[in-house]
Protein backbone atom coordinates (compact mmCIF):
# COMPACT_ATOMS: atom_id res chain seq x y z
CA UNK A 1 0.00 0.00 0.00
CA UNK A 2 1.35 3.41 -0.93
CA UNK A 3 1.98 6.02 1.75
CA UNK A 4 -0.25 8.40 -0.22
CA UNK A 5 -3.89 7.36 0.00
CA UNK A 6 -6.21 8.45 -2.78
CA UNK A 7 -9.92 7.71 -2.94
CA UNK A 8 -10.91 9.73 -5.97
CA UNK A 9 -11.50 13.25 -4.70
CA UNK A 10 -12.53 12.01 -1.27
CA UNK A 11 -10.43 12.84 1.78
CA UNK A 12 -9.47 9.60 3.52
CA UNK A 13 -10.81 8.95 7.00
CA UNK A 14 -8.68 9.69 10.05
CA UNK A 15 -8.47 5.94 10.68
CA UNK A 16 -6.95 5.44 7.22
CA UNK A 17 -4.56 8.36 7.70
CA UNK A 18 -3.40 6.93 11.04
CA UNK A 19 -2.88 3.51 9.50
CA UNK A 20 -0.96 4.56 6.39
CA UNK A 21 0.57 8.04 6.53
CA UNK A 22 4.31 8.06 7.20
CA UNK A 23 4.86 4.42 6.26
CA UNK A 24 7.06 3.68 3.25
CA UNK A 25 7.29 -0.11 2.90
CA UNK A 26 8.60 0.37 -0.63
CA UNK A 27 11.72 1.97 0.91
CA UNK A 28 12.07 -0.67 3.66
CA UNK A 29 12.28 -3.88 1.65
CA UNK A 30 8.52 -4.30 2.05
CA UNK A 31 8.47 -4.29 5.86
CA UNK A 32 5.13 -2.82 6.92
CA UNK A 33 6.54 -0.61 9.72
CA UNK A 34 9.35 1.88 9.44
CA UNK A 35 12.22 0.36 11.45
CA UNK A 36 14.15 2.05 14.22
CA UNK A 37 16.99 4.11 12.74
CA UNK A 38 19.60 4.47 15.45
CA UNK A 39 22.63 6.50 14.59
CA UNK A 40 24.50 9.75 14.69
CA UNK A 41 26.64 9.68 11.52
CA UNK A 42 25.28 9.80 8.00
CA UNK A 43 27.71 9.08 5.15
CA UNK A 44 27.71 11.03 1.90
CA UNK A 45 29.08 9.40 -1.26
CA UNK A 46 30.28 12.64 -2.86
CA UNK A 47 31.57 16.05 -1.85
CA UNK A 48 28.66 17.67 -3.69
CA UNK A 49 26.16 15.77 -1.55
CA UNK A 50 28.12 16.48 1.63
CA UNK A 51 28.04 20.20 0.90
CA UNK A 52 24.44 20.26 -0.29
CA UNK A 53 22.33 22.87 1.50
CA UNK A 54 19.27 20.64 1.43
CA UNK A 55 20.20 17.04 2.25
CA UNK A 56 17.28 14.81 3.29
CA UNK A 57 19.23 13.83 6.41
CA UNK A 58 22.60 15.14 7.53
CA UNK A 59 23.04 14.13 11.19
CA UNK A 60 21.19 11.88 13.61
CA UNK A 61 20.07 14.72 15.84
CA UNK A 62 18.25 16.54 13.04
CA UNK A 63 16.20 13.64 11.74
CA UNK A 64 16.01 10.15 10.28
CA UNK A 65 13.35 8.02 8.56
CA UNK A 66 11.90 6.93 11.92
CA UNK A 67 11.33 10.57 12.88
CA UNK A 68 9.98 11.53 9.46
CA UNK A 69 7.39 8.76 9.55
CA UNK A 70 5.88 10.19 12.74
CA UNK A 71 6.29 13.91 12.04
CA UNK A 72 4.64 13.48 8.63
CA UNK A 73 1.68 11.74 10.26
CA UNK A 74 1.24 14.33 13.02
CA UNK A 75 1.56 17.16 10.49
CA UNK A 76 -1.27 15.69 8.43
CA UNK A 77 -3.46 15.08 11.47
CA UNK A 78 -2.98 18.66 12.69
CA UNK A 79 -3.30 20.32 9.28
CA UNK A 80 0.08 21.90 10.02
CA UNK A 81 3.00 23.26 8.02
CA UNK A 82 5.39 21.05 9.97
CA UNK A 83 6.06 19.19 13.22
CA UNK A 84 9.05 18.72 15.51
CA UNK A 85 9.41 15.71 17.78
CA UNK A 86 10.55 16.15 21.37
CA UNK A 87 11.80 13.80 24.09
CA UNK A 88 8.87 14.58 26.44
CA UNK A 89 5.70 16.61 26.76
CA UNK A 90 7.50 19.21 28.86
CA UNK A 91 10.18 19.48 26.19
CA UNK A 92 7.42 20.16 23.66
CA UNK A 93 6.07 22.93 25.90
CA UNK A 94 9.47 24.56 26.45
CA UNK A 95 10.40 24.27 22.76
CA UNK A 96 7.13 25.86 21.67
CA UNK A 97 7.52 28.76 24.11
CA UNK A 98 11.20 29.32 23.37
CA UNK A 99 10.46 29.48 19.64
CA UNK A 100 8.31 32.57 20.21
CA UNK A 101 9.50 34.59 23.21
CA UNK A 102 12.33 37.11 23.56
CA UNK A 103 13.75 39.15 26.40
CA UNK A 104 11.22 41.70 27.64
CA UNK A 105 8.14 39.85 26.41
CA UNK A 106 4.95 39.45 28.41
CA UNK A 107 3.03 36.19 28.03
CA UNK A 108 -0.45 35.14 29.16
CA UNK A 109 -0.87 31.59 30.48
CA UNK A 110 -4.11 29.91 31.50
CA UNK A 111 -4.38 29.46 35.25
CA UNK A 112 -5.22 25.79 34.68
CA UNK A 113 -1.97 24.99 32.89
CA UNK A 114 -0.10 21.76 33.56
CA UNK A 115 2.10 22.43 36.60
CA UNK A 116 5.44 21.87 34.78
CA UNK A 117 4.34 24.57 32.29
CA UNK A 118 4.03 26.99 35.19
CA UNK A 119 7.33 25.86 36.67
CA UNK A 120 9.20 26.42 33.38
CA UNK A 121 7.58 29.82 32.89
CA UNK A 122 8.14 30.99 36.47
CA UNK A 123 11.75 29.84 36.60
CA UNK A 124 13.52 29.64 33.23
CA UNK A 125 11.47 32.17 31.27
CA UNK A 126 11.38 34.65 34.16
CA UNK A 127 15.14 34.34 34.55
CA UNK A 128 15.51 35.14 30.85
CA UNK A 129 13.49 38.34 31.15
CA UNK A 130 10.06 37.06 30.09
CA UNK A 131 7.10 37.97 32.31
CA UNK A 132 4.37 35.32 32.71
CA UNK A 133 0.88 36.35 33.80
CA UNK A 134 -1.87 33.85 34.58
CA UNK A 135 -5.45 34.38 33.49
CA UNK A 136 -8.88 32.97 34.28
CA UNK A 137 -9.45 30.05 31.86
CA UNK A 138 -13.03 31.21 31.39
CA UNK A 139 -12.07 34.79 30.52
CA UNK A 140 -12.93 34.41 26.82
CA UNK A 141 -12.98 37.69 24.94
CA UNK A 142 -12.18 39.49 28.18
CA UNK A 143 -8.55 38.46 27.74
CA UNK A 144 -8.11 41.51 25.53
CA UNK A 145 -8.00 43.68 28.66
CA UNK A 146 -4.86 41.84 29.82
CA UNK A 147 -2.81 42.58 26.71
CA UNK A 148 0.00 45.09 26.92
CA UNK A 149 2.26 46.44 24.20
CA UNK A 150 4.73 43.69 25.21
CA UNK A 151 2.36 40.72 25.11
CA UNK A 152 3.85 38.16 22.73
CA UNK A 153 1.72 35.05 23.19
CA UNK A 154 -1.24 33.43 24.89
CA UNK A 155 -0.87 29.87 26.17
CA UNK A 156 -4.07 27.80 26.16
CA UNK A 157 -4.70 24.39 27.70
CA UNK A 158 -8.22 23.26 26.98
CA UNK A 159 -9.53 21.58 28.99
CA UNK A 160 -7.34 22.28 31.98
CA UNK A 161 -5.58 19.11 33.13
CA UNK A 162 -6.93 19.19 36.70
CA UNK A 163 -10.23 21.07 36.71
CA UNK A 164 -11.24 20.68 33.05
CA UNK A 165 -12.42 24.15 32.06
CA UNK A 166 -12.94 24.59 28.31
CA UNK A 167 -11.48 27.80 26.93
CA UNK A 168 -13.08 29.95 24.25
CA UNK A 169 -10.22 29.52 21.79
CA UNK A 170 -11.99 31.43 19.00
CA UNK A 171 -12.36 34.53 21.21
CA UNK A 172 -8.77 34.27 22.43
CA UNK A 173 -7.47 33.98 18.88
CA UNK A 174 -9.51 36.99 17.80
CA UNK A 175 -8.07 39.08 20.64
CA UNK A 176 -4.52 37.91 19.93
CA UNK A 177 -4.75 38.70 16.23
CA UNK A 178 -5.64 42.30 17.00
CA UNK A 179 -2.27 42.59 18.79
CA UNK A 180 -0.29 40.39 16.38
CA UNK A 181 0.33 38.00 19.29
CA UNK A 182 0.74 34.25 18.99
CA UNK A 183 -1.53 31.54 20.39
CA UNK A 184 -0.06 28.26 21.64
CA UNK A 185 -2.37 25.36 22.57
CA UNK A 186 -1.70 22.25 24.64
CA UNK A 187 -4.12 19.77 23.04
CA UNK A 188 -3.00 16.60 24.82
CA UNK A 189 -6.48 15.72 26.15
CA UNK A 190 -8.49 15.74 22.93
CA UNK A 191 -5.72 15.02 20.40
CA UNK A 192 -6.12 16.23 16.79
CA UNK A 193 -8.83 13.60 16.36
CA UNK A 194 -11.29 15.57 18.50
CA UNK A 195 -9.98 19.15 18.49
CA UNK A 196 -8.17 21.13 15.76
CA UNK A 197 -6.63 24.30 17.25
CA UNK A 198 -4.72 25.29 14.10
CA UNK A 199 -7.99 25.35 12.15
CA UNK A 200 -9.38 27.70 14.81
CA UNK A 201 -6.50 30.13 14.36
CA UNK A 202 -3.83 28.95 16.83
CA UNK A 203 -0.21 29.23 15.73
CA UNK A 204 1.32 26.25 17.55
CA UNK A 205 -0.29 23.11 18.95
CA UNK A 206 1.59 20.73 21.20
CA UNK A 207 1.07 17.34 22.78
CA UNK A 208 2.43 15.40 25.69
CA UNK A 209 2.70 12.45 23.33
CA UNK A 210 3.66 10.30 26.30
CA UNK A 211 -0.07 10.15 26.95
CA UNK A 212 -2.47 9.32 24.13
CA UNK A 213 -0.02 9.12 21.22
CA UNK A 214 2.19 6.47 22.83
CA UNK A 215 -0.77 4.96 24.64
CA UNK A 216 1.07 2.16 26.45
CA UNK A 217 2.85 3.96 29.32
CA UNK A 218 6.26 2.84 28.06
CA UNK A 219 7.87 5.88 26.41
CA UNK A 220 8.37 9.62 26.87
CA UNK A 221 7.45 11.73 23.85
CA UNK A 222 6.20 15.15 22.74
CA UNK A 223 5.26 16.99 19.55
CA UNK A 224 4.89 20.60 18.44
CA UNK A 225 3.11 21.43 15.18
CA UNK A 226 3.16 24.86 13.56
CA UNK A 227 1.19 26.85 11.05
CA UNK A 228 2.96 28.55 8.13
CA UNK A 229 3.53 31.68 10.20
CA UNK A 230 5.58 29.91 12.87
CA UNK A 231 7.01 26.79 11.24
CA UNK A 232 10.39 28.21 10.26
CA UNK A 233 11.14 29.69 13.69
CA UNK A 234 9.95 26.53 15.44
CA UNK A 235 12.21 24.34 13.32
CA UNK A 236 15.20 26.67 13.76
CA UNK A 237 14.69 26.84 17.54
CA UNK A 238 14.41 23.06 17.92
CA UNK A 239 17.55 22.57 15.84
CA UNK A 240 19.51 25.21 17.73
CA UNK A 241 18.47 23.76 21.11
CA UNK A 242 19.32 20.21 20.08
CA UNK A 243 15.78 18.99 20.62
CA UNK A 244 15.37 15.42 19.39
CA UNK A 245 13.43 12.37 20.48
CA UNK A 246 14.98 8.93 20.91
CA UNK A 247 14.54 6.70 17.84
CA UNK A 248 13.26 3.91 20.09
CA UNK A 249 10.67 6.21 21.67
CA UNK A 250 9.68 7.44 18.21
CA UNK A 251 9.09 3.84 17.16
CA UNK A 252 6.88 3.27 20.21
CA UNK A 253 4.96 6.48 19.42
CA UNK A 254 4.46 5.28 15.84
CA UNK A 255 3.09 1.99 17.14
CA UNK A 256 0.67 3.81 19.43
CA UNK A 257 -0.49 6.27 16.79
CA UNK A 258 -1.63 3.50 14.44
CA UNK A 259 -4.38 2.56 16.92
CA UNK A 260 -5.11 6.06 18.25
CA UNK A 261 -8.58 6.37 16.71
CA UNK A 262 -9.78 3.08 18.20
CA UNK A 263 -8.22 3.75 21.59
CA UNK A 264 -9.56 7.30 21.82
CA UNK A 265 -13.06 6.06 21.03
CA UNK A 266 -12.91 3.42 23.78
CA UNK A 267 -11.16 5.62 26.37
CA UNK A 268 -13.63 8.45 25.75
CA UNK A 269 -16.74 6.29 25.90
CA UNK A 270 -15.66 4.50 29.09
CA UNK A 271 -14.66 7.75 30.78
CA UNK A 272 -17.98 9.39 29.97
CA UNK A 273 -19.85 6.30 31.18
CA UNK A 274 -18.06 6.40 34.54
CA UNK A 275 -18.38 10.17 34.84
CA UNK A 276 -22.15 9.98 34.32
CA UNK A 277 -22.41 7.15 36.86
CA UNK A 278 -20.38 9.09 39.43
CA UNK A 279 -22.83 12.00 39.16
CA UNK A 280 -25.49 9.70 40.62
CA UNK A 281 -23.46 8.54 43.61
CA UNK A 282 -24.10 9.76 47.13
CA UNK A 283 -21.30 11.97 48.44
CA UNK A 284 -20.10 12.92 44.95
CA UNK A 285 -20.57 16.68 44.70
CA UNK A 286 -19.23 17.64 41.27
CA UNK A 287 -17.93 15.77 38.23
CA UNK A 288 -15.68 17.90 36.02
CA UNK A 289 -16.10 16.38 32.56
CA UNK A 290 -16.86 18.81 29.71
CA UNK A 291 -18.86 16.25 27.73
CA UNK A 292 -21.46 16.09 30.52
CA UNK A 293 -24.46 18.38 30.06
CA UNK A 294 -23.95 19.53 33.66
CA UNK A 295 -20.53 21.00 32.90
CA UNK A 296 -20.58 24.84 32.75
CA UNK A 297 -18.55 24.85 29.52
CA UNK A 298 -20.53 22.11 27.79
CA UNK A 299 -21.76 24.44 25.03
CA UNK A 300 -18.18 25.47 24.17
CA UNK A 301 -17.16 21.83 24.20
CA UNK A 302 -19.94 20.95 21.76
CA UNK A 303 -18.99 23.84 19.49
CA UNK A 304 -15.24 23.16 19.23
CA UNK A 305 -14.73 19.46 20.04
CA UNK A 306 -15.94 16.32 18.31
CA UNK A 307 -15.15 13.88 21.10
CA UNK A 308 -13.73 13.61 24.60
CA UNK A 309 -10.64 12.23 26.26
CA UNK A 310 -9.93 9.68 28.94
CA UNK A 311 -9.40 12.01 31.90
CA UNK A 312 -11.76 13.95 34.18
CA UNK A 313 -11.91 14.96 37.83
CA UNK A 314 -14.41 14.66 40.62
CA UNK A 315 -15.07 16.37 43.95
CA UNK A 316 -16.39 14.39 46.89
CA UNK A 317 -17.30 15.41 50.42
CA UNK A 318 -14.22 16.06 52.53
CA UNK A 319 -13.08 13.37 54.94
CA UNK A 320 -9.86 12.91 56.97
CA UNK A 321 -6.73 11.78 55.13
CA UNK A 322 -6.94 8.28 56.57
CA UNK A 323 -10.28 7.84 54.80
CA UNK A 324 -8.71 8.93 51.51
CA UNK A 325 -5.85 6.48 52.09
CA UNK A 326 -8.34 3.68 52.79
CA UNK A 327 -10.12 4.47 49.53
CA UNK A 328 -7.02 4.68 47.33
CA UNK A 329 -4.81 2.05 48.95
CA UNK A 330 -7.53 -0.56 48.62
CA UNK A 331 -8.17 -0.08 44.89
CA UNK A 332 -7.74 -3.28 42.87
CA UNK A 333 -8.25 -2.12 39.27
CA UNK A 334 -7.29 1.56 39.42
CA UNK A 335 -3.64 2.38 40.06
CA UNK A 336 -2.07 5.56 41.39
CA UNK A 337 0.35 7.36 39.07
CA UNK A 338 1.12 10.81 37.73
CA UNK A 339 0.55 10.16 34.06
CA UNK A 340 -2.44 9.10 31.98
CA UNK A 341 -3.25 7.88 28.48
CA UNK A 342 -2.22 4.24 28.89
CA UNK A 343 -4.32 1.09 28.88
CA UNK A 344 -4.41 1.03 32.70
CA UNK A 345 -6.84 3.16 34.71
CA UNK A 346 -5.43 5.62 37.25
CA UNK A 347 -6.77 7.73 40.09
CA UNK A 348 -5.00 10.14 42.40
CA UNK A 349 -5.78 13.16 44.61
CA UNK A 350 -5.23 16.62 43.15
CA UNK A 351 -4.75 20.00 44.77
CA UNK A 352 -5.70 22.90 42.47
CA UNK A 353 -5.49 25.28 45.43
CA UNK A 354 -1.70 24.85 45.45
CA UNK A 355 -1.19 26.12 41.91
CA UNK A 356 -4.02 28.48 40.97
CA UNK A 357 -3.20 32.19 41.26
CA UNK A 358 -5.46 34.15 38.89
CA UNK A 359 -8.63 32.51 40.17
CA UNK A 360 -8.20 30.97 43.58
CA UNK A 361 -9.51 27.45 44.05
CA UNK A 362 -11.58 27.77 47.21
CA UNK A 363 -13.29 24.39 47.31
CA UNK A 364 -12.47 22.40 50.46
CA UNK A 365 -13.78 19.16 48.99
CA UNK A 366 -11.57 16.18 48.23
CA UNK A 367 -10.63 16.32 44.54
CA UNK A 368 -9.57 13.30 42.49
CA UNK A 369 -8.36 12.98 38.91
CA UNK A 370 -9.39 9.84 37.06
CA UNK A 371 -7.93 8.34 33.88
CA UNK A 372 -10.09 5.61 32.43
CA UNK A 373 -8.16 2.85 30.72
CA UNK A 374 -9.32 -0.18 28.77
CA UNK A 375 -10.48 -2.49 31.54
CA UNK A 376 -14.09 -3.63 31.71
CA UNK A 377 -16.38 -0.78 32.71
CA UNK A 378 -18.22 -2.91 35.26
CA UNK A 379 -14.91 -3.83 36.90
CA UNK A 380 -13.97 -0.15 37.09
CA UNK A 381 -17.38 0.79 38.46
CA UNK A 382 -17.19 -1.90 41.12
CA UNK A 383 -13.70 -0.79 42.15
CA UNK A 384 -14.86 2.82 42.43
CA UNK A 385 -17.99 1.85 44.37
CA UNK A 386 -15.94 -0.17 46.85
CA UNK A 387 -13.50 2.69 47.21
CA UNK A 388 -16.25 5.22 47.88
CA UNK A 389 -17.76 2.85 50.44
CA UNK A 390 -14.43 2.70 52.30
CA UNK A 391 -14.10 6.49 52.08
CA UNK A 392 -17.54 7.21 53.51
CA UNK A 393 -17.62 4.33 56.04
Amino acid sequence: MSNTIKSGNKQPSVETILTHTGRHPEHQFGFVNTPVYRGSTILFPTLDELESTKPRYDYGRTGNPSASSVSDLITELEGAAGTVLCPSGLSAISTALMSIVSVGDHILITDTAYQPTRRFSNSVLSRLGVTPQYYDPRIGAGIEALFTDKTKLVFVESPGSLTFEIQDLRAIVAAAKKRDAFVVVDNSWATPLYHRPLELGADLVLHAGTKMFVGHSDAMFGTVSANARTWQQLRETATAMGVCASPDDIFLAARGLRTLALRMKEHGARALDLAAWLETQEGVLTVHHPALASHPDHALYQRDFTGSGSVFSVEIEARPREKLAAMLDGLEVFGMGWSWGGYESLMLPIHPEKTRTAVKWTSENTALRIHVGLEGVEDLRSDLAAGLARYFA
